[in-house]
């Protein structure tokens, strides 16, 4: 029995966890996407050691989508082996587990979701299928539609973003249950002011920007760029700056072993207090209780299932 314990996660993972303040304030609350809305999405790749095992279930409904590899899932009291092009659904609080096949590990894209349609949706795939587990056909316009609700989260929460990634959550989830019908187009990039704006902020994550500093990148004055960009978004830019910090943080916090100061400081902020007590006000916990949330999710071996961090 494979006792590893993997703390590090898996090279090119990601994810995000959106903070509870927003679920509660733009999607639950929000009558366009309240019956659907994303609480969690990643991708892990060749995810060696990968696995998960809740015996009271979660709040939230999961989907899992293997595109590479092999794995296995428990779930109620069904077992299924996973392969390339399957996917599984569980409902919530429906005690399961899963993880990877411990030679071949897999590649999966995932994500956790919550509302009285998402009950539905899995609902209606679970019927469709005959159980929690079905197959669909490779199509990278799936991947692209992933990557595009991946993309724009990791943006920040606008109203905008937060509305227009979980209205996604309908195609996407739809491309399983309607495989031969899906038909996605991508979409371009646009290089309006925001956009601008919150590209730039993306890759200065590691230090402090002024207003003036980012103004100055779509050639607006402070007062001009700020009024824009909070109409646009929702949010002053610092504010929007600093919910890219702490989500970045959170990603720091679950995939590696820094401690709290060493990630304050890679997120070019030098007091560790102020750094926590930002964390703790949008997210809803503190760091060191939000890593040790994540941690203590078991991670527990299976003669058939590889372990996990």
């Amino acid at each position: 029995m494979n006792k590893t314990k993997k703390k590090e996660g898996f090279a090119g993972q990601r994810a995000i966890t959106l903070p509870k303040q927003i679920l509660s304030l733009q999607c639950s609350s929000n009558s366009v996407i309240s019956d659907a809305y994303i609480t969690d999405i990643g991708y892990y790749p060749n995810a060696k050691f990968h696995y998960r095992k809740r015996v009271h279930g979660i709040s939230q409904n999961i989907l899992i989508y293997c595109v590479e590899g092999k794995g296995e899932a428990m779930i109620g009291h069904t077992q299924y082996s996973i392969s390339p092009g399957d996917f599984f659904i569980v409902p919530a609080m429906m005690p399961h587990s899963y993880g990877a096949n411990s030679d071949h590990a897999w590649t999966i894209y995932w994500l956790h979701f919550k509302g009285k349609a998402a009950e539905s949706m899995c609902a209606a795939i679970i019927k469709k299928f005959n159980g929690y587990k079905g197959s669909v056909n490779s199509n990278l316009k799936r991947i692209d539609l992933f990557e595009e609700i991946y993309s724009h989260l990791e943006r920040g929460y606008s109203n905008d973003n937060v509305t227009y990634t979980n209205m996604c959550l309908w195609h996407f989830m739809a491309s399983f249950m309607f495989d031969t019908k899906f038909n996605f187009t991508n979409t371009e990039k646009t290089g309006e002011v925001t956009s601008i704006a919150i590209d730039f902020m993306q890759l200065h994550l590691d230090k402090t920007l002024s207003l003036t500093e980012i103004a100055a990148q779509v050639n607006l004055s402070v007062s001009h760029f700020v009024a824009v960009f909070h109409k646009k978004t929702g949010f002053a830019p610092i504010e929007y700056f600093n919910h890219l910090k702490i989500q970045k943080a959170c990603q720091y916090l679950q995939f590696t072993n820094n401690r709290i100061n060493e990630i304050s400081n890679h997120l070019g902020i030098e007091d560790s207090y102020y750094f926590s007590r930002l964390f703790k006000k949008l997210m809803g916990v503190s760091p060191n209780d939000y890593r040790k949330k994540i941690l203590a999710e078991p991670a527990q071996t299976s003669p058939t299932l590889a372990l996990t961090g």
